[in-house]
């Protein structure tokens, strides 16, 4: 009887070790097949920082500010050239040589000169369209013929084209005694008309071409402008241009000086973009642990 009693007293528990033996071999075999044999069906999302987007961004501040600070750059030279174009102007008028050395002149650009001669009207040039205080006209180039025979070009300066056909500008005949400053040939944009010299229409300064029309070297013309100064006040100004008679320009330099809004604009712009690339920056750190798992 003891050993029926024993086997009684020890079946169930030998039956739950065996079955959680048989659970836990079972729970092993799932495990390990899942992890071995079942590919996984979703895989978090791991995007990449380096994005087209974040490059373009990114690199927008850093050409912005250079952009802005070659700009500034720019801005000290053109103010440091105004400067010296003013103290040239400040300075006493010089007398041109009777052969004037070409390639000298850029470094006398705005300089005063003394001039004396008559006027060759049979050359004279209208460069047109011109306004000078609103009312519509031409600017009188005329030839200018030195005692010592030499030929220069001269911007005697503005007339209405409702005194043009009165012909004022003509009547001085007898030498005259002019102070203008050189200046070299303009840059033609592209909105500009070509020059058209043999139906006389100017609208543009080309000194070649001005100083071909009035003779050319044959005949002592050399190319060089100069554009002759009024320095009287308003009122005596605007009694000119109600008699026809040519109105020169002001002694002052008139050179464009627009670096500084291009500073500003570059600099602006880099700070804007630094400050979206910034916000990209956050955006994505903040959003780094919230994405969705996408399904492989």
């Amino acid at each position: 009887m003891f050993p029926f009693r024993r086997f009684t007293q020890l079946r169930p528990q030998t039956l739950l070790q065996h079955r959680s033996q048989c659970f836990q071999q079972t729970k092993r075999t799932l495990w390990w097949r899942q992890k071995s044999e079942v590919p996984a069906i979703y895989k978090p999302r791991k995007e990449s920082w380096v994005t087209p987007t974040m490059v373009v961004v990114g690199i927008i501040p850093l050409f912005t500010f250079a952009l802005g600070t070659w700009q500034l750059k720019r801005l000290k030279w053109k103010i440091n050239l105004i400067d010296e174009l003013e103290e040239k102007l400040q300075l006493q008028p010089i007398t041109l040589p009777s052969k004037i050395n070409l390639s000298v002149i850029p470094e006398f650009v705005f300089r005063k000169v003394a001039l004396r001669g008559k006027w060759d009207h049979a050359h004279t040039m209208f460069f047109a369209p011109r306004v000078h205080e609103g009312i519509h006209g031409v600017h009188v180039v005329t030839p200018l013929v030195r005692e010592n025979g030499s030929t220069v070009l001269v911007d005697r300066g503005f007339v209405s084209k409702d005194q043009l056909d009165s012909g004022a500008y003509l009547k001085d005949t007898e030498e005259v005694v002019i102070v203008g400053m050189l200046r070299t040939s303009q840059k033609r944009n592209s909105f500009t008309p070509n020059n058209e010299p043999e139906n006389g229409k100017w609208y543009w300064t080309d000194i070649g071409a001005m100083a071909e029309y009035a003779g050319g070297e044959k005949t002592g013309v050399q190319p060089v402008f100069v554009e002759q100064i009024f320095e009287g006040h308003a009122g005596e100004a605007t009694s000119r241009v109600e008699k026809g008679i040519p109105v020169g320009r002001p002694p002052t330099v008139d050179l464009r000086n627009s670096h500084l809004s291009y500073v500003i604009t570059w600099y602006a712009l880099s700070g804007l973009t630094a400050f979206m690339f910034a916000r990209l920056l956050i955006a994505k750190q903040r959003n780094a642990g919230k994405r969705m798992p996408r399904y492989r």
